[in-house]
């Protein structure tokens, strides 16, 4: 029997949750969670979670407002906090920042938004995963 929880999960990423630095906030625990969720960097609404306050990279000035999509269109692309970031993430998660970036570069958001939702497919439900979570939030099937 599926949780609570898996009627939210089961909603696949849209363009308006990659975040500038190639983050898919759909991915992200904090979106997914039960209490306190972020609604993703880009949510725009008067609800701003705390981490998104506080992020380096969304809130970095040196990308101009008319350029502000994505960290690739950044002079200093790629920053050392966007790397770090990347190493972080290829580290832990086995996702990188930058190969998320570059596919969003070369093949746009709609096409990478699309692979995304099948690469983070849980393959035992189908519900979509967190890769802050060894398991699936819905099924509790290991995939790391």
């Amino acid at each position: 029997m599926k949780s609570p929880r898996a009627k939210r999960v089961v909603e696949a990423a849209g363009p308006e949750l990659i975040a500038r630095c190639g983050m898919n906030c759909r991915l992200c625990h904090a979106y997914v969670r039960d209490k306190n969720t972020c609604p993703g960097c880009r949510s725009g609404g008067y609800f701003i979670f705390k981490s998104v306050v506080r992020c380096r990279i969304l809130n970095c000035g040196r990308i101009p407002e008319d350029r502000a999509d994505y960290c690739f269109n950044c002079d200093s692309f790629p920053c050392t906090r966007l790397k770090q970031l990347d190493k972080r993430y290829r580290t832990k998660y086995g996702m990188s920042m930058l190969e998320n970036l570059e596919n969003i570069r070369l093949n746009g958001v709609e096409s990478f938004v699309e692979k995304e939702n099948q690469r983070w497919e849980c393959p035992g439900c189908g519900e979509i995963l967190s890769v802050h979570k060894p398991q699936c939030l819905s099924c509790g099937r290991g995939w790391h």
